[in-house]
């Protein structure tokens, strides 16, 4: 059965454009695009201020200091830098956000606590399924709540008009580029994984030719074996799509458009829910984009 033909793009929904729009988004955009410039402080300051905007608002500048291991006046110095007179205004920006995008995750976070505190070690089977359900379930809406449908249509392009397609990932990354490379073959371009068995990574990339689409997937603390290659590839004349935690990390550094996606930590586990989610809706698109016929393979 052959998928519609696509469509003209739909204007993005209002709460995806004034999201996309908004003044938060806006100045998170600017700190990526100005981060290999600022300082190492600043830097631990950009990283904080990415990865905590849903909460920000809340944050006394003792603790913003104290999480990114920086003095106060290194939190005055960042805002100053990007135009705000102080911490508080710069507060204040993220504050007047927060009632439209309070995290689920940061709920959940409080929620899991007052669970592992109450059961004092007598949490059942089920229990913890439960609340490792629940964590996804709360990632998955911020996920969806974040997402920027520019971005993944970029990426989805990108991988539309490749001659041929990388996918690498390591260690806790590696089942979601396995699907990805087992999905993309269902396209007609040549897909290889980059396993490195053997640490073999550098004779796989061998013939990677310039204009190839490489994704790399990898988040904190970063495997080294992805960047590498990614690496690699970017000085092969490969262009590169990041499926990573932070626009301010090493493969956002190299790419030419990143999907940002974080996964709710449940007991100390990150899952791997939204990632595979991510993934999968970027294939879908790509199937959707090329117009590919579906034929159900048995035992897929």
């Amino acid at each position: 059965m052959s998928a519609p033909p696509v469509a003209p793009a739909a204007s993005p929904a209002p709460a995806e454009r004034a999201q996309a729009e908004s003044p938060v988004h806006a100045l998170l955009q600017r700190i990526a695009a100005e981060y290999p410039s600022l300082s190492k402080q600043l830097k631990q300051i950009a990283q904080h201020v990415e990865q905590h905007s849903d909460h920000l608002g809340l944050e006394k500048i003792q603790d913003v200091a104290a999480r990114c291991g920086v003095q106060p006046s290194a939190v005055v110095r960042f805002a100053k830098h990007f135009g705000f007179s102080g911490y508080s205004e710069l507060q204040k920006l993220f504050r007047d956000g927060i009632a439209a995008q309070i995290a689920p995750t940061r709920n959940y976070q409080a929620r899991i606590r007052e669970v592992i505190a109450q059961g004092q070690g007598r949490l059942s089977s089920a229990d913890i399924a439960y609340e490792f359900i629940a964590g996804a379930i709360a990632g998955m809406n911020e996920l969806q709540r974040d997402l920027h449908g520019s971005t993944l249509g970029d990426a989805v392009e990108l991988l539309a008009q490749a001659p041929a397609i990388w996918v690498v990932g390591a260690r806790r990354s590696f089942p979601v580029a396995t699907y990805l490379a087992y999905a993309l073959q269902h396209t007609d371009k040549p897909v290889q994984l980059v396993t490195g068995m053997g640490a073999m990574h550098e004779g796989q990339l061998r013939s990677l030719r310039r204009d190839d689409v490489m994704i790399a997937i990898s988040f904190a603390p970063y495997a080294q074996e992805t960047t590498q290659a990614a690496e690699a590839a970017a000085a092969q004349g490969a262009r590169l799509i990041a499926i990573t935690d932070s626009r301010m990390g090493p493969l956002a550094a190299l790419a030419l458009t990143t999907l940002v996606v974080n996964e709710s930590s449940t007991f100390g586990f990150r899952g791997l829910t939204n990632v595979m989610a991510l993934a999968q809706s970027l294939f879908i698109a790509l199937a959707y984009r090329l117009e590919l016929d579906y034929h159900p393979a048995a035992g897929a």
